[in-house]
């Protein structure tokens, strides 16, 4: 029986996979060319990793070999990432691509390889993790790529097959660097097109779940399918993981895969598992500079602009770490990539900055109004813990990393609540887990206690205007989640009893009637 899979490209014969034969055929037609006489493109296959570029070149590879007209090839580069030689790099891939054509002697150069006294026929070469290459050998390989292309156009009047160099069309799989970000001389690559590759669909991930559950006969319910989607955002990796995880490793071999077995696997993929995949992600967002990008994301202020040119943006995002938020058509704003990738950093970056230090509360401390066997009342526990920052902050934000203009960023706050909140209330039997609804900074805080759930919505107070604006927030989120009441936390440096009274108000939607508490939190 096939498997879910996330160990690299699937085999079609064992694993779960969707054809993705749109990009397969977009892939086919780029390099072959839309008129094959007159030669076909150079291109470069991106996307962030674990995104299945490798697959639909494998699969395109399989397609183009069916085509008597061409050579075609397939060469890794992953061997050449610690070499450092540039003159090593380029003759290493020279002598591959001679090898695999079968030629009595390796050629010179790069360049002569591509001859037509070399060649047989039309050549179409595909390299695959070409940006484990130093800058160096990747400027001076696509150098050699952009000087043929323009050998072969200034032939355009002949036949693809009768030029002087029969390169006919090149795939650069994985190239961060060939787009320019890295070459501090420009790129030279300014002759290829480009193919992104995407993640998968809703129609797509349903799928797969839909053929396991016509070889296993056990059925998937539709809510599981929606919270494999939803947490993952169809990123290939993380589907095959999930989907690995829910049918074997945590299937309990009922007739029926529940949002339960769900909850059970997915509390196990974000706090207890290793992953290839999410471990690449948060070993480059805890680098610096770019881990500061990072909890500037967690910011609840404002939204970041997504400059692609922006090397820190450029690096968090081909390596999965963020994506692009696109609003009218014309703003592009970053955001993490799924929920699920949120919710690793921010448990890695909340234990990593503030860890789990100091009493919760003074030992005699009085609990009474706060909570009780059956009940929780979410502003006495929120005082608590402003009392428990008060008490503290001589040491508790000492080393905690700060903006330019040394503040503390917004995001430490958020873990120190998060970390507080979690240790107070799972002692007593409790849970709780941070959501991310909007994919950027929002935070939301669920509880589970005594069998009731509470929401708190966390925010930073800017003003008036963004104040009135949380509160709407907070109570459709409020109401999506079926409760009556949603705490708005606000933090904030200092606040008088003044403007204390005019916020803390109570505020009953008229929409949806739910009713939205306001509470401030001094964080400094």
């Amino acid at each position: 029986m096939r498997k879910f899979w996330s160990y690299g490209s699937p085999d079609k014969e064992l694993h779960y996979y969707v054809s993705r034969q749109a990009l397969i055929d977009r892939a086919v037609l780029k390099l072959v060319g839309e008129n094959p006489e007159k030669g076909g493109h150079y291109i470069t296959i991106w996307a962030p990793r674990q995104r299945g570029k490798t697959w639909v070149m494998f699969q395109t590879l399989f397609t183009l070999r069916d085509d008597p007209a061409f050579d075609i090839l397939y060469i890794p580069l992953e061997n050449y990432k610690m070499v450092t030689d540039v003159a090593e790099i380029v003759q290493g891939v020279t002598a591959e691509i001679a090898n695999d054509l079968g030629l009595d002697t390796v050629p010179d150069t790069l360049h002569d390889v591509f001859k037509r006294e070399q060649l047989s026929k039309p050549l179409i070469l595909i390299l695959d993790e070409f940006d484990a290459l130093i800058p160096e050998a990747i400027s001076k390989i696509v150098s050699v790529f952009r000087n043929v292309y323009f050998r072969r156009s200034q032939q355009s009047d002949k036949p693809s097959a009768e030029r002087d160099y029969l390169l006919h069309g090149v795939a650069l799989i994985g190239v961060r660097a060939v787009l320019g970000i890295e070459n501090k001389t420009g790129s030279p690559f300014n002759v290829q097109h480009s193919l992104h590759i995407p993640n998968l669909t809703f129609e797509e991930v349903e799928s797969m779940f839909k053929w396991y559950e016509q070889d296993s006969g056990q059925t998937v319910e539709s809510a599981v399918i929606d919270k494999v989607f939803e947490e993952t955002q169809g990123q290939p990796g993380l589907v095959g993981w999930l989907g690995e995880l829910l049918t074997e490793t945590y299937n309990e071999q009922n007739s029926a895969l529940t949002p339960r077995d769900f909850e059970i696997a997915y509390s196990a993929a974000v706090d207890a598992l290793p992953n290839a995949n999410i471990l690449n992600i948060v070993s480059k967002a805890k680098q610096a500079p770019h881990k500061q990008l990072l909890l500037r994301l967690f910011d609840t202020k404002e939204k970041l602009e997504f400059h692609y040119d922006d090397p820190d943006t450029n690096f968090l995002y081909m390596n999965g770490v963020i994506e692009e938020e696109i609003e009218d058509k014309t703003k592009r704003y970053i955001k993490f990539p799924c929920p699920f990738v949120q919710k690793r950093l921010f448990n890695y970056f909340a234990h990593e900055i503030i860890g789990q230090e100091g009493d919760l509360y003074p030992p005699f401390t009085d609990l009474s109004q706060t909570i009780s066997e059956t009940s929780l009342n979410i502003k006495n526990l929120l005082k608590l813990h402003e009392a428990y920052i008060q008490r503290n902050k001589s040491w508790l934000m000492k080393d905690a990393p700060r903006r330019k203009d040394l503040r503390v960023y917004e995001a430490v706050y958020h873990f120190n609540l998060y970390l507080y909140l979690n240790r107070f209330i799972r002692r007593r039997g409790g849970d709780v887990w941070p959501e991310f609804p909007t994919g950027n900074g929002q935070v939301d805080l669920m509880i589970r206690y005594a069998g009731q759930e509470y929401a708190l919505e966390v925010k930073s107070f800017v003003d008036d205007y963004e104040y009135q604006k949380g509160l709407n927030q907070a109570a459709r989120y409020g109401h999506k989640l079926g409760l009556k009441t949603v705490t708005l936390v606000l933090f904030i440096e200092a606040v008088d009893e003044t403007s204390r009274k005019k916020y803390e108000v109570a505020y009953t939607h008229s929409e949806t009637g739910v009713i939205v508490e306001p509470i401030f939190v001094i964080a400094e």
